[in-house]
């Protein structure tokens, strides 16, 4: 991302976390960033695209380090403890993305709205399969429902942005450690548990 793209990306930011999406105008966040009208329509064609670029950054990160964990790893084991290291880390890396994309999202348009649902999709899929795998390879519980369990993760990791403060006690390493320990410990099997650090 370039200079410029970036500082007014940060700009709208922390705009649209203070006054809303439609409370913020063009105006004021060229203003906020130092930047011209003519440099803002040089990297977003519409106050519109930029509110979808703030949703797509951290969705694409995720999805990302998603995709690398299940092409580096061939535990179905050691494929879910990356994906959720990784998964944690963007609370912590994307904070006012998240937030805006939580106060905002219904103001994104349609168009923008089926390329972000598409990424998530791509992950939640990302997780069933690994789900799937580790069911099959006896790593993970024969009894565990795919769909439930994989939708109880990402609703488990997903609640972090309400909850998580970057100067609180724990760091976002520390919690990504707290949450493999917990997930791990529900879906291993007696046998792939049994003397085996979660960490």
């Amino acid at each position: 991302m370039s200079d410029l793209r970036s500082k007014i990306v940060q700009a709208s930011l922390l705009l649209f976390e203070k006054h809303g999406y439609h409370g913020v105008t063009v105006n004021e966040i060229v203003e906020k960033a130092g930047a011209s009208k003519g440099g803002f329509y040089h990297h977003f064609t519409s106050k519109d695209e930029l509110l979808f670029v703030i949703h797509d950054t951290f969705i694409t990160y995720a999805l990302e380090k998603a995709t690398i964990a299940n092409e580096t790893f061939v535990s179905p084991t050691e494929k879910l403890r990356a994906i959720i290291k990784e998964f944690v880390k963007v609370f912590d890396l994307y904070k006012p993305h998240i937030a805006v994309f939580y106060q905002e999202t219904i103001y994104l348009k349609s168009q923008y709205e089926v390329l972000i649902k598409r990424k998530r999709d791509q992950f939640k899929h990302i997780i069933l399969e690994t789900i799937r795998e580790g069911k099959a390879c006896g790593e993970f519980r024969e009894d565990l429902s795919v769909d439930i369990t994989g939708m109880a993760i990402l609703g488990m990791v997903n609640w972090t942005y309400k909850w998580y403060n970057q100067s609180g006690t724990k760091t976002i390493d520390e919690i990504g450690d707290i949450f493999v320990d917990l997930i791990l410990h529900s879906v291993l099997s007696g046998g792939e548990l049994t003397g085996k650090s979660i960490y």
